[in-house]
């Protein structure tokens, strides 16, 4: 679960912003919150709100930039591939800073770096709570690492060598996990669980959705295609799209023509021993169809072909390619399978642009559904949204609203509704189209658009 997240100096964010997850004085849906991890709770949900331009997506540009900075680490002698606030000429000569406070597995831990285009100039991991906090490593200066948290639980010689040689070993461009991910350093130590419990957290709880993102399902494990079916014919039914199942046509995955760089994000997702992902639901750019990727017993991949069934008139049914259903339609194919991950628990969804292409009754229908269901549920869903229908205090507390604002610098800003003095009846779309609470877009003066209106002369 995500419980704060810091950006300072990255694309439109120029001052430190916080993007919290912590519920506020409200007592209202308390199914909301998640249960407790040493006597902190955090929100399951909450939506981002903001006019074109204002920042919503490069939060959440922000938030992957640090999961792949992790997980992909940078090249040797490469930069650090980001944008800093372009309009403050402070700022372009500023380091960044990047922050998450998190609950993965029992604990909470604050992860963070600051950094440039060719250096990683700090980095930590704590261990935290209400009263206290516990360093498990600090890094300074690029190459001052202060790992004496490490060595009380790996106490052999050799052991803090190993550590102390990785960590001189991390490349000024590199993050210190990155380097003990890609290192055995694990096999050559007796304890760094709580390192290790932060690099999942990256791998298996956190993912990030954007409009065109070619691939959804993250764990997606249903163990049996029938119970799979069984599952989306109801989900499909239910989103009165007027299919009425789905198949499977099990195909040739080296016959397929995918794009190289797909085949091998597929099988790190899927053959890595850290993964804990067993099936993929993928979109071929190719050939636009939808496969099912999944890793079998022997640790190799299969793949299979969906298709949706539609019934014809005299009772029997027509098989169509998901790439002849509506966008639509494809849409909510994509969100099914994350829907079936957010029930397993664990997991943390970042969607940009939740509506596209979906029916503002649908979406506001699939926040109720999945916040009305989620009691027993520690898994969140964070999305950027234009869809003022979700602005209701029906479904979502004051809390979980959140609006972006850029100043007259260009610099955007975070604010939540729970700093406004509501009524929890009170009904909020209107105040907000009107620019009550911001967020939303200032238009200029149309009769300055002179150039359109001599055109027509």
């Amino acid at each position: 679960m995500l419980v704060r997240f810091n950006v300072e100096n990255f694309l439109s964010f120029r001052d430190r912003e916080v993007f919290s997850l912590l519920p506020g004085k409200g007592t209202l849906k308390p199914q909301h919150k998640s249960k407790a991890v040493k006597d902190i709770s955090v929100l399951k949900a909450a939506v981002i709100y903001g006019a074109n331009a204002s920042g919503k997506s490069n939060l959440i540009k922000a938030i992957e930039f640090g999961k792949e900075l992790v997980l992909e680490g940078t090249k040797t002698e490469q930069p650090i591939i980001y944008d800093v606030f372009k309009l403050d000429e402070k700022s372009i000569k500023a380091n960044s800073r990047i922050e998450y406070e998190i609950q993965h597995n029992g604990k909470n831990y604050a992860y963070g770096f600051v950094f440039d285009s060719k250096r990683i100039l700090e980095e930590w991991l704590y261990i935290i709570s209400k009263k206290s906090e516990i360093k498990v490593f600090e890094r300074k200066e690029t190459k001052y690492f202060d790992l004496n948290y490490l060595f009380k639980f790996n106490k052999k010689e050799r052991e803090k060598q190993f550590l102390n040689f990785t960590a001189q070993a991390t490349p000024n461009n590199q993050l210190f996990l990155t380097e003990i991910r890609t290192r055995k350093v694990k096999e050559n130590v007796s304890d760094i669980s709580d390192v290790l419990n932060v690099i999942d957290w990256f791998q298996n709880a956190l993912t990030v959705i954007y409009p065109n993102s070619k691939s959804i399902g993250k764990k997606f494990e249903l163990k049996e295609n029938t119970d799979l079916q069984k599952l989306f014919a109801e989900m499909l039914e239910y989103f009165d799209t007027g299919i009425d199942g789905i198949e499977f046509q099990k195909v040739d995955i080296e016959k397929l023509e995918i794009p190289e760089t797909i085949i091998k994000q597929t099988k790190n997702d899927l053959l890595s021993e850290k993964s804990e992902k067993n099936r993929e639901f993928l979109l071929n750019p190719i050939d636009n169809k939808y496969y099912i990727i999944s890793r079998t017993k022997d640790n190799a991949l299969e793949a299979e072909l969906l298709k949706t069934k539609h019934k014809v008139r005299g009772g029997s049914f027509e098989l169509f390619d998901l790439k002849d259903e509506s966008d639509g339609t494809r849409r909510i194919m994509d969100l099914i399978t994350m829907i079936i991950d957010f029930f397993k628990g664990g997991n943390v969804f970042v969607v940009d642009e939740i509506e596209r292409s979906l029916h503002p009754n649908l979406i506001k229908d699939l926040f109720d559904f999945m916040l009305s269901q989620c009691s027993n549920v520690n898994s969140q869903l964070i999305v950027a949204s234009h869809e003022s229908t979700l602005l209701t205090q029906k479904i979502l507390r004051k809390d979980e609203i959140w609006f972006v604002v850029k100043d007259k610098q260009g610099a955007s800003h975070l604010h939540s509704l729970e700093d406004y003095n509501i009524r929890f009846d009170k009904e909020i779309m209107r105040d907000y189209l009107l620019g009550r609470y911001k967020g939303v877009p200032k238009f200029g003066n149309r009769n300055n658009i002179s150039t359109l209106a001599n055109q027509a002369n």
